[in-house]
């Protein structure tokens, strides 16, 4: 079966015409780079796969975090038959040949066999599916990698037998260490064509990498391919090089640095301003230099409640769902969402009073500290509660008129406090005159209505 590569593939490393990033791929774990947080020395997963005990597992991370690596240095250190197929080329036919030749292996050999499906989500939900009895009844150890959220593209069924490991965007100073070795290596590496660059533009390769090791190699690759050595053999990469590689302009943006802080700053304080116009053009300069677009909805999401609050509960509903779209489809068609979303940020009616209120709130109960809740508003679930006194006095507020009724509901011995005071724009005009009409009934004042 030509689609798959069965038992121990052995590690063979490409031509002279391979991509870089495919030349310096880690043949084992103290090769690879990133990923300390599951595969760093006493980690479960890494003495799993030292000991060749590992079970079936989803591998979920961005582009270029290293999860085909990491499937084929497990390849490397399993004594189980080890099978890796595309979901991108894989159909039904392939999926049960692969089964049946598991089957053999484990039956007729006493051999466990390992699966490693690429872009498993690709895979749909019948696909899918006819791995779950092997993977239950252990004939086979499934590893499947994604770059999607696997709660969303992997059955429930599967995804409950699994494992999963999420695999970040490789750091900055993860990437340069992964430039540097290649750089440093003559065989598979640039190290023959005497390149000269300095830290500053390692740096600022590693800067417009995304987090993606093999972007980072392969622009490096072609910057210093491409460039003619000079008097003294040497082939100088500078910023210009590496901008003209990745065809477009790199902006002065650290995504980790004083920058970042200060147009995401600007940002936030445009659309606070109720500036549509300065909020688009800080939120063209952060996409437009690399900013993680869902890191943009998250400010957009908390911005809708610390600054648009009731004023515009629809507000959070918009941000929200700007998140969620840019998730859906990605970019850079996700970005017209991120821009409809500033625009209605920065024009809908602003009020800072809940922000202000859960503050008041938060200082109140560091200061109090643990105060027991009140019998009456506990909810009384066995018989033994109710025997206790739980639920006792307690006023359901539907029993009376307008939902109302006079009831404490703060800690014995705490005084009622007002954390929350609206704002009278938009729809906290709205709330701050219902809290009047029961501040009024509550006191015992006639009002027909709310004004």
């Amino acid at each position: 079966m030509e689609l798959f590569e069965y038992d121990k593939p052995k590690i063979v490393k490409p031509g002279k015409f391979a991509p870089l990033a495919e030349r310096m791929r880690p043949n084992n774990l103290d090769e690879f780079v990133g990923q300390d947080h599951i595969l760093g020395e006493g980690k479960f997963l890494r003495k799993a796969i030292e000991e060749d005990s590992v079970s079936s597992i989803i591998l979920w991370g961005p582009p270029g975090s290293g999860k085909t690596t990491l499937a084929q240095i497990i390849s490397q250190k399993t004594g189980a038959t080890f099978i890796s197929f595309s979901a991108v080329t894989s159909g039904i036919k392939e999926i049960k040949e692969v089964i049946k030749t598991a089957k053999e292996n484990l039956e007729r050999y006493g051999k466990r066999t390992i699966i490693f499906i690429d872009e498993i989500h690709r895979f749909n939900k019948a696909q899918q599916d006819a791995f779950l009895p092997y993977v239950e009844e252990g004939a086979i150890i499934l590893i499947g990698a994604t770059t999607e959220n696997p709660s969303f593209e992997v059955i429930s069924p599967l995804l409950s037998r699994t494992r999963v490991y999420t695999l970040h965007a490789l750091t900055e100073e993860e990437i340069i260490k992964i430039i540097k070795r290649a750089l440093n290596d003559k065989e598979h590496g640039v190290a023959k064509y005497n390149p000269d660059i300095s830290d500053d533009t390692l740096s600022f390769v590693a800067s417009l990498s995304g987090g993606d090791g093999r972007v980072a190699l392969n622009v490096l690759d072609v910057a210093i391919t491409s460039e003619k050595p000079d008097a003294d053999g040497k082939r100088k990469i500078t910023n210009d090089t590496i901008t003209q590689v990745m065809q477009k302009k790199a902006l002065i943006y650290d995504k980790a640095g004083e920058e970042h802080y200060n147009i995401i700053s600007a940002f936030h304080k445009s659309l606070r301003g109720s500036d549509p116009d300065a909020s688009l053009y800080w939120l063209a300069r952060m996409l437009e230099a690399g900013e993680d677009p869902l890191y943009i909805a998250r400010r957009m999401v908390r911005f809708a409640s610390e600054d648009v609050g009731n004023a515009d509960p629809q507000a959070l509903l918009v941000a929200n769902a700007a998140k969620e779209a840019v998730d859906f489809l990605g970019m850079p068609e996700g970005d017209l969402a991120l821009a409809q979303t500033a625009i209605y940020l920065a024009t809908a009616p602003k009020s800072n009073a809940t922000y202000m209120a859960y503050l008041s709130a938060k200082k109140e109960v560091r200061n109090t500290g643990y105060l027991p809740v009140p019998l009456h508003l506990r909810n009384p679930v066995t018989d033994l509660m109710k025997e206790e006194g739980y639920g006792d006095g307690y006023l359901y507020p539907h029993s009376y008129e307008n939902a109302v009724v006079k009831q404490e509901y703060y800690p014995k011995g705490m005084k009622n406090k007002e954390f929350y005071t609206p704002t009278d724009r938009g729809f906290e005009k709205k709330i701050a005159q219902r809290l009047e009409f029961w501040k009024d009934l509550l006191s015992g004042k006639k009002r027909d209505k709310e004004d």
